[in-house]
């Protein structure tokens, strides 16, 4: 594997942790919710073999700096900042869960800096169903359990939400979120998104989108994978099979390839 260049990058009001390795055309990896860059470890050694490679804690997660009370700020101003400050003009686009929403919005807002958007896990602001209400609601649950008996209870309660095949991947994702902060539990977070909602602006991707979801991903997040394949034009869904919601732990190789065969096509 390349050697990592990490460091903190004071970008947008903030400071940014970052990890770059490779070299070639960049590749951005954004993470979920009560996660950060280390969702990523099992795709740094195969995808960095062709293309650089830059990964990085959001506000408020990992190493980066937390948000500061009643300063607004948007995680996609974030990455343009990052991007600019790492001297890269362009990119592909990779988001999961949380992190997806946060690609999309990123991709609405400045499509002449995405070489293509790679949806996993989908999610994306403002898309309201049963399905996503069930999701919210869950998330709900972790929140007010946290706040009643600690974190640990409300990660094993967050958890209990996702199908995990793999006991190893599901150990991996607990210890990454046992280290996030719930700062935007504890306090009221002034995070600001694209508006109109990306719900409503999607079809106006012209990006080439990959969406990746998986047999045993989350309801919701299947439902949107739908929703983003009928929506966007140039866009293509792949399902991977016996994965969970964190597909790209449970079957790196599988993952890895279909997004390198998908970028090589691009």
């Amino acid at each position: 594997m390349s050697s990592v260049e990490s460091g903190y990058a004071e970008v947008n009001g903030t400071r940014l942790y970052y990890e770059l390795t490779g070299e070639g055309e960049p590749i951005v990896l954004i993470h979920g919710g009560y996660s950060d860059l280390r969702m990523w470890d099992y795709q740094i050694q195969d995808i960095s073999k062709k293309h650089r490679l830059l990964r990085f804690d959001l506000r408020g997660h990992g190493k980066s700096s937390p948000p500061e009370a009643n300063k607004r700020y948007s995680h996609h101003e974030d990455l343009k900042a990052l991007l600019n400050h790492m001297k890269i003009p362009k990119a592909h686009i990779c988001g999961h869960s949380f992190g997806c929403a946060i690609a999309v919005d990123f991709t609405l807002r400045y499509p002449k800096m995405c070489s293509s958007l790679i949806a996993a896990g989908p999610f994306i602001f403002g898309y309201r169903s049963p399905k996503t209400t069930e999701l919210i609601s869950h998330v709900s649950e972790v929140e007010s359990l946290f706040k009643e008996k600690g974190k640990e209870a409300a990660i094993n309660h967050f958890y209990s939400f996702f199908h995990y095949g793999k006991p190893d991947v599901l150990e991996h994702m607990k210890k990454i979120s046992l280290d996030y902060s719930f700062w935007g539990v504890l306090n009221d977070d002034p995070m600001e998104v694209v508006h109109p909602y990306a719900r409503d602006q999607v079809d106006e991707i012209d990006v080439p989108t990959l969406i990746i979801t998986s047999d045993h991903d989350v309801d919701a997040c299947r439902e949107v994978a739908d929703f983003l394949e009928l929506q966007i034009p140039n866009s293509k869904k792949v399902v991977i099979s016996d994965a969970s919601h964190d597909m790209n732990l449970d079957q790196p190789s599988e993952f890895n390839k279909i997004v390198l065969n998908f970028i090589g096509d691009s």
